[in-house]
C-alpha cells in the first residue's frame, strides 16, 4: 500500500524541525584538548613509579598552561595545554610505557630513555602519539618483540630503542617509515636477517650488539651458520689437517725406504759407513780422494 501524501508531508516536517543529534567528541579531539592533556600527565604519574621525586611538580592544577610548567613538559602554546613534548630521561622511574600516554595526541616528542621501564612496546603506541617524531625509548628493560605496528608513526624522524632486551626479528615494516633519519637498534636481542631497506640506509651501528642478526652491514650473508667464532674454527681445522696430512706423508717416505737410497753422501768421497750401506753384498770398488789444495792422496780399501 502507499502512503498517504499527508504522512509523508508530516514526517518531512518533524525532520525539519528537530534540531540534530550532537556529536560526542572523541578522546584527544579538539574539543577537549586542555582536558586530555592534563588526563594524560595525571594518568603517566599514576603509573609510574618515582622514587627520585622528579615528578613532584605535576600537580592537579589543570588551568591554562599550568601543565607546561611541570618538569619535562614543553608546551607547542605557553598560554595553553598542548603538550609539544615528554622529555623524561634519566628520571629514574619504574613501571610499564603508561596507556595514558594516548590522551597526549598532540605530542611530537616522547623520550622515556635511561629510566628502568620494564615490559613490552604497546603495539597501539603509535595510535596514542600519531604524530610523533622522536621517540626515544632506550637504556630500560624493554623486552619482547619489535611490534610491527611501530610503522604507525609515520612522522618518525628518529627511532632509538638501544640497550634493551628487545628479541625476535627486526619487523620489515620498519622500512616503510621513509622520514626516519636516525634508526638506534644496538645492544638488545635481536635476531634473524636485516631487512635490506634498513641495511642500506642505515649503518653497522645501528644495529651491532646483536649477536643473532645477519646480513648487510653486520656481515655478507645470512644461512652459512658461521659466525666469527665458527669461522676461526673452520680456519684452524683447515690448518691442523693440512699439516697432519704432511706429518703422515713424511713417516710413510721413511717407512717405505725410499729415502734411505738416495741419501746423499757427507763429503766428495763419502765415508765408510755410507760405502757399505750402498753395497752390502759385494766389495765396493776401491775409492780415492782427491788431492786438495796440496794434501796428498790416500787410498781408502774397504775389506769385503
Amino acid at each position: 500500500c502507499r502512503n498517504p501524501p499527508h504522512l509523508l508531508l508530516l514526517a518531512l516536517a518533524l525532520a525539519l524541525t528537530l534540531p540534530p543529534a550532537a556529536p560526542q567528541p572523541a578522546p584527544g579531539s579538539a574539543a577537549e584538548p586542555q582536558e586530555d592533556d592534563a588526563r594524560c600527565l595525571k594518568g603517566v604519574k599514576a603509573d609510574l613509579r618515582d622514587p627520585e621525586g622528579r615528578l613532584t611538580s605535576w600537580t592537579s592544577n589543570t588551568s591554562a598552561g599550568a601543565v607546561c610548567d611541570f618538569s619535562g613538559i614543553s608546551c607547542w602554546n605557553p598560554q595553553e595545554s598542548r603538550i609539544l613534548a615528554v622529555s623524561l630521561s634519566g628520571f629514574g622511574l619504574q613501571g610499564k610505557i603508561p596507556p595514558a600516554l594516548q590522551y597526549c595526541r598532540s605530542a611530537n616528542t616522547l623520550d622515556l630513555s635511561s629510566n628502568a621501564l620494564e615490559g613490552q612496546i604497546p603495539p597501539a603506541l603509535c595510535d596514542w602519539i600519531p604524530f610523533v617524531v622522536n621517540l626515544d625509548l632506550s637504556g630500560n628493560r624493554l623486552t619482547g618483540p619489535l611490534p610491527s605496528e611501530l610503522a604507525n608513526c609515520r612522522f618518525l624522524n628518529s627511532l632509538k630503542l638501544s640497550d634493551n632486551a628487545f628479541s625476535g626479528q627486526i619487523p620489515a615494516s620498519l622500512a616503510c617509515l621513509d622520514r626516519l633519519k636516525a634508526l638506534d637498534l644496538s645492544g638488545n636481542r635481536l635476531e634473524g636477517q636485516i631487512p635490506s631497506q634498513l641495511g642500506s640506509a642505515f649503518s653497522k651501528d645501528s644495529f651491532s650488539g646483536n649477536s643473532g642478526l645477519c646480513g648487510h652491514p653486520v656481515s655478507s650473508r645470512c644461512g652459512s651458520g658461521l659466525g666469527g667464532t665458527g669461522l676461526g674454527i673452520v680456519i684452524a681445522a683447515g690448518v691442523f689437517g693440512a699439516a697432519a696430512s704432511l706429518l703422515l706423508a713424511f713417516f710413510f717416505w721413511r717407512c717405505t725406504g725410499k729415502g734411505k737410497v738416495g741419501r746423499r753422501r757427507q763429503g766428495r768421497g763419502g765415508s765408510e759407513s755410507e760405502v757399505t750401506a750402498t753395497y752390502p753384498d759385494r766389495a765396493p770398488p776401491r775409492v780415492r780422494t782427491k788431492e786438495v789444495r796440496g794434501v796428498s792422496a790416500k787410498k781408502c780399501h774397504v775389506s769385503s
